[in-house]
C-alpha cells in the first residue's frame, strides 16, 4: 500500500497546474471561511466585554435583558435580598449607561460609564498608572486605556472632561482583558458618583454581582433569584445570552452562515471540478493499475490520498494567510474585533472534510467503473 500511495503523490504532484488549482481553492475557501467566522466570533467575544472585564459569578438583572449594554434598572431591595440569601458570599451594585462627555476642546463623545462598588470596587480594570485609592478622590474617574483612547484625545492623569455639567479628572489608566463593541471609550467611576452625576430612571442598579459561597449553591440562588421575580445568570450564561441575541435577532448569524455557505460552495466548485478533470486526465494511468491487478480498494485509497494532501495543505494555507492577514490588521487598528477560536477552526476543517469527499466522490466513481479492456483497446 505504501508504494501505491507513492505512485499516487507523484501523480499528483507531477501535474502541477492541476495541483496548484487545487490547493488554491481549497486555500481560498479555507481563507474565506476563517475570516467571516473569525469576525463573527471577534463581535461576540466584544459584545460581551463588561462581563468578561468585570469577571462575576453570577449577574442578576430585570429578565428583560438581552445584552449587558442593554441593561433595565432594579430597586435597592433586589440588592438587599440578594445579599440575604442562603449560599451568598457577597453581593454588590453595578452601574452601567452610556453618556456624552464634553472635551476640552468643546467637542462631545459617547462615552460607557461603569460606576463600581464603592466599597469594595469589585470588577476594577487593572491600572497602567495612577492609584486605584484616587477614585475616591472627587471628582475621581478611570479611564481605559485601550484602541479608543484616542477619541478622548490621550488623556494623561490629571486631565479633565465635563459630563452632564460636573468636572470629571482622569485619576488612573486602566486596561481591559476586551475592548468594547461599539468603538466607545470606557469609563470607571464609583457606584455612588456614577448614579449622581448622570440623569437616571427612578432604579439605578443595572445588575447585582454576586459571588457563591460554593458552586453548589449556584442553583439555589438563581432559583430564589427567579421566586423575586428577576433573572440569575452565570458569566458563561449571560455571555451565552448575549451572543445569541446577536445570532438570532440581529441577522448577524443569517448573514455569517449565507458568507460561509458562499466560500465553502466557492472551494467546492474549484476543487471539484479541479480533481475530476485531473481523474479524467489520469485515466488511462489508473486502468493500468487495475489491468496489472491494483484492487478497487487500493484505486480509491489512492484518490483519497490525493484529494486529502492538497486539502490539508489547503487547510493549513487557509488558515496561516487568515492568522497573518488578521495580525497585520491589529497592528494598523487596533479596535479590530476579529479572532480566531477552537470553534471557527473545526467549522472549517468539517467543511474542508465535507469539499473533500464530495470532490473525491465523482472521481472514485468513475475510477471503479474503468474497464481495463477499454484502456488497452483504446
Amino acid at each position: 500500500m505504501v508504494g501505491i500511495l507513492k505512485l499516487a503523490f507523484k501523480l499528483l504532484v507531477n501535474d502541477k497546474a492541476k495541483f496548484s488549482a487545487l490547493i488554491v481553492g481549497i486555500t481560498f475557501a479555507v481563507f474565506l471561511m476563517m475570516f467571516i467566522t473569525s469576525m463573527f466570533f471577534g463581535v461576540l467575544n466584544h459584545a460581551s466585554s463588561t462581563v468578561i472585564n468585570i469577571g462575576a459569578s453570577i449577574w442578576v438583572m430585570d429578565p428583560a435583558v438581552q445584552t449587558v449594554s442593554n441593561s433595565v434598572g432594579m430597586p435597592n431591595y433586589v440588592l438587599d435580598a440578594v445579599r440575604s440569601m442562603q449560599g451568598v458570599k457577597y453581593a454588590v451594585p453595578l452601574y452601567s449607561s452610556g453618556a456624552l462627555v464634553k472635551l476640552p476642546d468643546g467637542s462631545y463623545q459617547t462615552v460607557t460609564v461603569v460606576g463600581l462598588d464603592d466599597i469594595s470596587l469589585f470588577g476594577r480594570p487593572a491600572l497602567v498608572s495612577g492609584k486605584i485609592e484616587d477614585i475616591y478622590a472627587e471628582n475621581g474617574f478611570l479611564v481605559v486605556d485601550d484602541a479608543e483612547i484616542a477619541k478622548l484625545e490621550y488623556p494623561k492623569l490629571g486631565s479633565e472632561f465635563e459630563l452632564n455639567d460636573h468636572r470629571v479628572v482622569v485619576v488612573g489608566l486602566a486596561k481591559v482583558s476586551t475592548s468594547g463593541l461599539y468603538g466607545t471609550p470606557t469609563l470607571y467611576t464609583t457606584y455612588t458618583r456614577a448614579v449622581q452625576y448622570l440623569p437616571n430612571p427612578r432604579f439605578t442598579i443595572s445588575y447585582v454581582l454576586v459571588e457563591p459561597k460554593s458552586q453548589a449553591d449556584v442553583q439555589r440562588i438563581k432559583q430564589e433569584v427567579t421566586s423575586l421575580g428577576y433573572l440569575a445568570l452565570t458569566k458563561e450564561e449571560f455571555m451565552k445570552r448575549t451572543a445569541d441575541f446577536f445570532v438570532y435577532q440581529t441577522g448577524g448569524g443569517t448573514n455569517m452562515l449565507i458568507m460561509t455557505l458562499v466560500s465553502f460552495i466557492v472551494g467546492l466548485s474549484i476543487s471539484g471540478q479541479t480533481f475530476y478533470t485531473f481523474i479524467l486526465e489520469n485515466l488511462e494511468r489508473f486502468g493500468a493499475l487495475k489491468a496489472i491487478g491494483t484492487k478497487n480498494r487500493e484505486l480509491v485509497g489512492m484518490i483519497l490520498f490525493q484529494v486529502g494532501f492538497t486539502a490539508f495543505i489547503g487547510y493549513g494555507l487557509g488558515v496561516g494567510i487568515c492568522t497573518v492577514l488578521m495580525w497585520l490588521a491589529r497592528l494598523r487598528l487596533p479596535s479590530y474585533a476579529a479572532m480566531e477560536t477552537y470553534a471557527n477552526l473545526v467549522i472549517a476543517f468539517v467543511m474542508v472534510l465535507i469539499i473533500t469527499a464530495i470532490s473525491s466522490y465523482a472521481g472514485v466513481r468513475r475510477v471503479l467503473k474503468i474497464e481495463p479492456f477499454d484502456i488497452f483497446r483504446g
